[in-house]
């Protein structure tokens, strides 16, 4: 019978040795997994996390394993790449840092077995991801495990999968269910015993069958459907391998049965049932923990994206843990799973993107939750190529071939034209679109999308990222690229209309649900983070957008008034934005009312007087909500983004009229040849030697498309230092700006 030992505790750790040691280390220091060295450093920014090589030893005494005739170390997570030494000896090596792997280490068991991993994380060209905006976090970051079973036993080894796969189809009321086994060293008398439970536990299938039929195909009547978040009914698979009365071995899995079509009009439909997958993204990192979470973390994630009514997940950009997969099912949140295949194409990471696809189907094949296989994200960031394009077809076709029953997918970033052969490629396609924070401006969504979808009425198409940064800065007067919450929520009020109102979208997904660790990030006032989530890295603070798409997707009443941590305001009437997915809201300033309001878009805006301090209730039906605001003469300088070394803020830049400054947009500033000319010589001095031999242009009409409407000063923060670059001074940017007021607006 099989058998899990936990391998978690009393590992002893190292960043500093050259090689794998032969004996118990004594100086390392003591680390429990799950465990990453980068949960302080690829958090605070500066990109300067230790991206290298780091060791992990222990020692397990044979006599403390289960009996057992074969050992397999289970490694469930260890980025990027790792090599497993026994007793000194090197026994495997895997390259990819999200998915489960196994080795047999039987033979090489002693009485006091030394097992060490080699971890690394270093920058290469061949494994995936190597250039994205999150942190690579290193280290041994899941649970380790060693898998005790018979000579016979089912598959291990096989890209890590269950050793089970199961294959539901419906038909009418019914369904059909083939369950496939792969079985290792099975021998003559030995047997099979399938068995089919419900939900309840109740067996509606069972059999026992030779060693031989490892594919078995049973038939559930009057079939109970897995339907999102409505009902996510989950059947289990168990199959016992027995010797006589004695179980060898044993796996089992859940698995759902239903039917689901990407609508090129109807968007997504589950069950014959059309059902609007709005959602979000989701990275798998937290504050001060990094990337090495446990269950309870995994759980407390799930609760907030259903309290927000979410239907879909897409868990970028990697295999995330079995665990999460698991509750999707359980939740009914409908997945959208990929690999690392991330910005940039490596000629020499073709064959990493082709095991780690294998690897995300083998193992993830039984979740009814999963749809569809994403191909890559944001791919030709850096151009296409003929090889990228064959690369993606070899892709598309594996996942076809591996798994007949799911779509495939892409995440194209905005510069790419709609008309780039690789768009054709998938089943479906999705965008990842930021106008309104990253350029052009937040009305321009919609209409883009009608445009898409008139072009290529036939290619289902959704948008898998759109999202603005907000930290807990405040105004009454919110403006693209503030890092304002009043923005943020603004911006997605407008997204909300636009894209949840086109009923073709085929599923739409908030970048992101949490703010999330991206080390060579300085924007925003706080360093190395993302800080597009819904909530805070730390999960204590829901900014207000979340519940913007609450009062949109939950079906739970509540009342919600935007703006609680803005408290000190200069206006005599400010603007109190309340949320609520109930039909009328009513707001009192101090117990006085201040009417009544109704929203069909759910989003109510009242004018309140701001006398001095008032209490703001809000009551929609049996709920209610409440907040505080006070009058003050000056603005409180605590809500607005600081100074931090040389960079500005707008309000500090001089300006003149009819003149440029740093607070020109980009593409006003590229009108003028002088003004162009200014941005070059800059750009030039701060972009260092590495991105000039790179080739990186700014003002390449994809670019400026992208980033005309971004202001200067803006475009400067947000660049991340290269390496070779000099620091960029106050001074400096203030000569700058004196350089552009001398230089006037094209007419």
């Amino acid at each position: 019978m099989r058998q899990i030992y936990n391998l978690n505790t009393k590992w002893a750790f190292t960043k500093e040795a050259t090689e794998a040691p032969k004996t118990m280390p004594e100086k390392w220091y003591w680390v429990t997994l799950p465990h990453t060295w980068n949960d302080i450093d690829g958090q605070d920014g500066g990109n300067d996390l230790y991206r290298g090589t780091a060791f992990y030893a222990k020692t397990i005494n044979k006599v403390d394993l289960p009996e057992a005739e074969k050992y397999f170390l289970e490694v469930n997570g260890a980025n990027s790449s790792a090599k497993v030494y026994v007793n000194g000896e090197m026994v495997a090596e895997h390259h990819g840092g999200y998915s489960t792997w196994r080795v047999d280490i039987t033979d090489k068991l002693t009485t006091e077995t030394l097992i060490v991993f080699e971890v690394d994380n270093s920058p290469n060209d061949t494994v995936y991801p190597q250039m994205a905006d999150f942190t690579f976090y290193g280290g041994l970051y899941r649970n380790v495990n060693l898998v005790c079973v018979s000579e016979s036993h089912f598959d291990l080894t096989y890209y890590g999968g269950p050793g089970i796969a199961v294959t539901p189809e419906i038909d009418g009321d019914d369904a059909t269910v083939k369950v496939d086994v792969y079985l290792t060293d099975a021998k003559d008398g030995q047997e099979l015993m399938y068995t089919l439970k419900d939900k309840e536990g109740n067996v509606v299938a069972a059999d026992k069958v030779s060693k031989d039929e490892t594919s078995v195909t049973f038939r559930i009547k009057n079939v109970h459907r897995w339907h999102g978040r409505k009902d996510p009914y989950l059947y289990t698979a168990e199959v016992c391998l027995v010797d006589g009365e004695k179980v060898l071995d044993n796996v089992s899995t859940r698995f759902g049965c239903r039917t689901y079509e990407i609508h090129p009009e109807n968007g997504f439909i589950l069950n014959g049932e059309e059902y609007p997958l709005r959602g979000v993204s989701r990275h798998q990192d937290r504050w001060g923990i990094g990337n090495a979470l446990l269950p309870e973390h995994h759980e407390e994630d799930m609760d907030y994206i259903c309290e927000m009514g979410a239907t879909t997940i897409r868990l970028a950009h990697y295999q995330h843990d079995q665990y999460f997969y698991d509750l999707c099912d359980e939740r009914g949140q409908v997945i959208w799973a990929e690999i690392p295949y991330i910005s940039q194409h490596m000629p020499n990471g073709r064959e990493n993107t082709i095991s780690q696809m294998k690897e995300l189907i083998t193992q993830n094949y039984n979740h009814p939750s999963i749809v569809v296989w994403g191909l890559s994200n944001e791919i030709s960031m850096q151009g296409s190529s003929e090889d990228l394009l064959d690369n993606h077809n070899v892709l598309n076709d594996l996942c076809h071939e591996m798994d007949p029953t799911r779509l495939t997918t892409i995440a194209i970033v905005s510069m790419c034209p709609m008309d780039d052969p690789y768009v054709q490629i998938p089943d479906t396609v999705s965008w990842n679109h930021y106008f309104g924070w990253y350029g052009r401006t937040a009305a321009d969504n919609g209409p883009w999308f009608d445009e898409f979808h008139a072009k290529f009425p036939n290619l289902p198409v959704g948008c898998s990222e759109y999202g603005c940064e907000a930290l807990n800065w405040h105004t009454s007067d919110p403006r693209q690229g503030d890092y304002t919450e009043e923005y943020q929520a603004y911006y997605h009020e407008e997204l909300i209309k636009q894209l949840f109102t086109r009923k073709y979208m085929w599923a739409t997904h908030v970048w992101n649900m949490f703010d999330f660790g991206a080390d060579s990030r300085n924007e925003g006032g706080e360093n190395g983070q993302n800080h597009k989530g819904l909530m805070t890295f730390d999960r204590k603070y829901k900014k207000d957008s979340f519940y913007a798409y609450k009062a949109w997707l939950s079906d739970e009443p509540f009342v919600h008034i935007c703006g609680k941590r803005y408290v000190d305001r200069v206006e005599d009437v400010t603007k109190v934005t309340v949320y609520s997915n109930l039909p009328e809201v009513e707001l009192f300033a101090n117990g006085e009312s201040l009417g009544k309001l109704t929203a069909e878009d759910h989003f109510f805006y009242f004018q309140v007087p701001n006398n001095g301090e008032t209490t703001l209730v809000a009551v929609a039906g049996d709920q209610r909500d409440e907040s505080f605001i006070r009058k003050v003469a000056e603005f409180n300088p605590d809500y607005r983004l600081k100074e931090q070394g040389a960079i500005l803020n707008w309000f500090d830049i001089t300006e003149i009229e009819g003149c440029m400054s740093l607070n020109t947009r980009l593409d006003e500033v590229m009108k003028v040849p002088a003004g162009m000319a200014i941005f070059g010589e800059f750009m030039a001095s701060l972009m260092g030697p590495a991105a000039a031999e790179g080739g990186m242009s700014m003002a390449s009409p994809e670019m400026l498309q992208m980033l005309g409407s971004f202001t200067m000063l803006r475009l400067i923060g947000m660049l991340p230092k290269q390496e070779g670059a000099p620091e960029i001074t106050k001074e400096q940017l203030l000569a700058v700006n004196e350089k552009l007021n001398a230089v006037k607006m094209a007419e």
